[in-house]
């Protein structure tokens, strides 16, 4: 039995971590955190023990030694900070996206788990959707040949979350980028393989932020607390001279929507997941599409067993503990998400494009002086 401790109780913790834990068979969730003590109390309430502890300090909780594994669940800004203190205290750590709000802090993150010889992974769920599964795949068999150019999608017409802290610049490093785009740029980063970026270039716009009495999905938003940008692109060329397009948005005017989809195009043949998830190319001279059937009903009222995507990351992450074998998600990979948003913001700010390869030299250099 895994001995899990919960830091931060809020949306991300109860509509993800705590119900997909409570599925996993050698998962015990025993403590809960947060700065809200009631926020604690009504988690292990829900999904722990009377034996499970509160806390409103994250301190006193990783001090618990029967503890072997913390998932963090607080905003941006505290996520290095929480992972690095875990870590050095023995835990393993599952992180809620994005890894960190800045790559020095995911770098951090990644020296302090090769220090201490503990895992360490980012809550990419969406790798786990059988759309995503299978798309990986067949990138892997190489049914897509060469992928040279790809968009990542993760665009909303009007869904900006105006609860917690994310209109908050300050405590998430940023808006829809940071907070979708991430998911977005992940899936795409994980189907072609290719984790060596070269330059960005990116814009980041508050074009509709301000908008009063603004039509949206959770109500409307109080401009003077939206202080993060509405919609963000960027455009990544690689080492190997790959493209990807990134488009990220809360409040677009666009009727194209869609989130966590990658497009991908290939010296075989291409995909896309706009309408489930669609396999073009050529074969004996003549061009298809394919719509794969993800679902194996084919009976009255029932469309299959689907499993939840974060159920099979938490399933995944407590067997990986449990056998020592490294998880799916792994922070190398998290970290260049991270570069790659964070260029595009300084591109944005700039205006000139970013050239990771040379971030890397210079912080080489300055760690010999």
């Amino acid at each position: 039995m895994i001995r899990i401790g919960i830091i931060g109780c809020g949306g991300i913790a109860n509509g993800k971590h705590l119900p997909s834990l409570a599925t996993v068979e050698n998962a015990e969730i025993v403590a809960f955190c947060d700065i809200i003590e009631e926020r604690a109390s009504k988690a292990r309430e829900d999904y722990g023990s009377d034996a499970a502890n509160v806390y409103t300090d994250y301190r006193e909780l990783l001090n618990d030694e029967n503890i072997e594994v913390v998932h963090v669940c607080t905003p941006n800004i505290s996520h290095a900070e929480i992972s690095i203190a875990a870590m050095e205290a023995g835990k393993h750590v599952m992180c809620e996206k994005p890894m960190a709000k800045t790559s020095i802090e995911a770098k951090a993150m990644i020296e302090t788990m090769k220090k201490t010889g503990r895992k360490l992974t980012i809550g990419y769920q969406n790798r786990f959707r059988k759309d995503s599964q299978h798309l990986h795949m067949l990138c892997r068999e190489g049914e897509l040949g060469e992928i040279y150019n790809a968009k990542a999608h993760a665009i909303r017409r009007r869904a900006v979350p105006t609860w917690g802290v994310f209109l908050d610049e300050e405590a998430q490093g940023g808006g829809p980028l940071i907070d979708i785009g991430t998911h977005a740029l992940d899936l795409t980063l994980w189907m072609m393989d290719n984790y060596k970026p070269k330059y960005v270039v990116g814009s980041a716009y508050h074009k509709l932020s301000q908008t009063e009495n603004a039509a949206n999905a959770w109500g409307p938003w109080n401009s003077n607390e939206f202080n993060v940008e509405d919609s963000a692109f960027g455009f990544v060329t690689m080492e190997n001279g790959a493209t990807i397009y990134l488009e990220a948005s809360w409040a677009l005017n666009s009727l194209e929507i869609g989130e966590a989809k990658t497009t991908l195009h290939g010296t075989k043949g291409g995909a896309d997941m706009r309408d489930g998830l669609r396999i073009n190319g050529e074969e004996h001279g003549l061009l298809f599409n394919k719509n794969v059937e993800l679902e194996t009903g084919g009976v009255d009222f029932y469309d299959g067993a689907g499993v939840n995507p974060a159920d099979i990351e938490a399933s995944q992450w407590i067997d990986c503990i449990l056998n020592d074998t490294e998880p799916v998600v792994k922070p190398e990979e998290a970290l260049v998400v991270t570069q790659i948003l964070e260029a595009i913001y300084k591109s944005s700010q700039t205006g000139a494009p970013v050239y990771l390869n040379k971030v890397e030299e210079a912080e080489t250099v300055l760690q010999t002086i």
